[in-house]
């Protein structure tokens, strides 16, 4: 059974872990003229250490680039980034390559498994391509944690949407990674195996001292995190410590509200939100826009 942040005890999701990334006045424009839209509007950003963060707003809010920002999977127009004690926005490729690689761990909707791997083979890929071997009694920690001991061997087409989301995450979490950045990770799934994933990262933050950024849709989601931040027009609008699924619905109805008289965003439709589908070279996806 799933349980909301709300009923978590303070631990290792304590705020007083400092501050895994932010970022100051990020700024994110596509196209220039007249035609420029403007993604990110000088945001501030904060991200808790220790800490499920969840990244919701309408279609084009900015929630998907922001994410993409913060994980230096795309290239801001303004502004600085940080993760951790390292600025990001003044890397060469190279660099960013290496850092998103090793200090970085990325989920999203599609599963991005090589088929022709078994699921022990993907979630230490990352791993193998940079030519370092795993920890093992962390690996064992992880794969015991996601429950997949008895299915290493399996290629992704002999396992379940769900199972195949936990060899994502298990990879993910596989190189002990400062953050975990999910884009709309249930997007796929059916509800019970939705259910189990969120149920993983949330144990990943409180069991295994993780730090995750989730972009999503669903209210239902966003209550597994510690605090949710609400993006509007490319603005951080509000944000909601300790939500609930009913708390984070009735937030977005007030944001739909607001549209309906032109005054801000609204909550987005399931299946609205596009986010990277493929993978490149270091495990990581191309950027799209929000």
């Amino acid at each position: 059974m799933s349980t909301p942040a709300a009923q978590h005890a303070p631990g290792l999701a304590s705020s007083e872990n400092g501050t895994a990334a932010h970022a100051r006045a990020l700024t994110k424009a596509y196209g220039s003229g007249e035609t420029t839209v403007l993604a990110l509007d000088s945001v501030d950003v904060d991200i808790a250490r220790g800490r499920f963060t969840a990244v919701m707003g309408p279609s084009g809010s900015g929630k998907s680039t922001l994410m993409h920002c913060l994980a230096g999977l795309d290239t801001v127009s303004g502004g600085e980034v940080w993760i951790g004690d390292t600025e990001i926005t003044r890397l060469k490729e190279r660099e960013l390559t290496r850092l998103r690689r090793d200090r970085i761990g990325f989920m999203f909707q599609s599963f991005n498994l090589i088929p022709t791997l078994n699921a022990l083979e993907n979630i230490t890929l990352p791993m193998d391509i940079a030519g370092r071997k795993p920890d093992q009694a962390w690996l064992d920690q992880v794969i015991d944690t996601l429950g997949l001991r008895g299915r290493l061997r399996h290629r992704p087409a002999q396992l379940s949407g769900g199972q195949q989301q936990r060899v994502a995450c298990a990879r993910a979490l596989a190189s002990r990674p400062e953050l975990i950045f999910a884009d709309e990770p249930t997007g796929n799934l059916d509800s019970r195996s939705g259910l189990e994933v969120l149920d993983f990262l949330r144990n990943a933050v409180d069991e295994l001292g993780q730090t995750v950024v989730m972009v999503t849709h669903d209210p239902r989601a966003a209550a597994h995190a510690d605090l949710v931040l609400f993006l509007g027009d490319g603005r951080i609008v509000d944000e909601m410590g300790r939500p609930t699924a009913e708390t984070v619905l009735e937030r977005l109805k007030q944001f739909d509200a607001h549209r309906g008289r032109g005054e801000g965003g609204g909550p987005a439709e399931p299946g609205a939100d596009g986010g990277p589908d493929s993978t490149g070279a270091d495990g990581v996806a191309p950027v799209g826009r929000d």
